[in-house]
């Protein structure tokens, strides 16, 4: 199996669990740091598949290297690689694929259910998951779905939360943070958490029980990336 490549946009959202997910399982892949000046390589030869993590950033106005990464999305769906996007990741295959990217009416930060559009959920993605879950958020932004892709969660405070394509499974909420990554998300982005709007928590709120909650997350994680893994052939 060829190596997966994840993009890096910062450094305080890591592959994080989802890295030692795949250490576990004997998965080779390798992270390119964006936010470190790396390149995107526009071969696919080369890969298994794609992960787009997390980071800050507007797709409506990319930067140089979110647009590299929004026509690589295309060429890997062209091609049919599976590719895997979370938070910032999944607006930006959202817009790679014809979907649109407007700001939320509020902020969604901390942790908060999400729930299958229908259940069994199209495509078995979260089948085997309870039909409502909590997970970490941390976005001002939220995508519509591209063209022919399936909803599969919703939340409150946002109506699109997952979509899937085939392969590409995109995510807007993270199951892969760390307590030592959420906390360093409060501390670059700690501003976001001023004002208290009706989806946002307190920093009081997002770090009580945090070991447990992101053990329960990890749970959740495993289930996903597995399902995604299963796509790579």
């Amino acid at each position: 199996m060829k190596p997966l490549r994840l993009f890096r946009h910062v450094a305080c959202e890591p592959a994080a669990y989802l890295g030692d997910f795949l250490e576990q399982r004997g998965i080779a892949y390798e992270v390119l740091c964006l936010d470190e000046g790396s390149a995107v390589p526009q071969q696919l030869d080369d890969v298994s598949g794609l992960v787009f993590m997390g980071g800050p950033g507007n797709v409506n106005e990319p930067s140089d290297w979110m647009a590299r990464e929004i026509a690589l999305i295309q060429r890997a769906a062209q091609a049919a690689v599976p590719i895997l996007g979370i938070c910032l990741g999944a607006q930006l295959i959202s817009q790679a694929l014809g979907g649109n990217n407007t700001p939320g009416a509020t902020m969604e930060v901390g942790w908060h259910d999400v729930e299958h559009v229908a259940y069994p959920p199209a495509q078995d993605w979260f089948s085997d998951l309870p039909p409502r879950f909590e997970v970490f958020q941390w976005h001002a932004h939220t995508f519509s779905l591209p063209p022919g892709a399936q909803g599969l969660l919703r939340s409150n405070c946002a109506e699109h939360q997952a979509f899937a394509m085939g392969n590409i499974l995109a995510m807007q909420f993270h199951l892969e943070m760390t307590p030592e990554s959420i906390t360093g998300l409060i501390n670059r982005y700690g501003s976001d958490l001023e004002g208290a709007p009706p989806c946002v928590q307190s920093a009081e709120n997002i770090t009580t029980d945090l070991e447990q909650r992101t053990q329960r997350a990890y749970k959740i994680a495993d289930v996903v990336y597995e399902r995604w893994l299963q796509t790579i052939t």
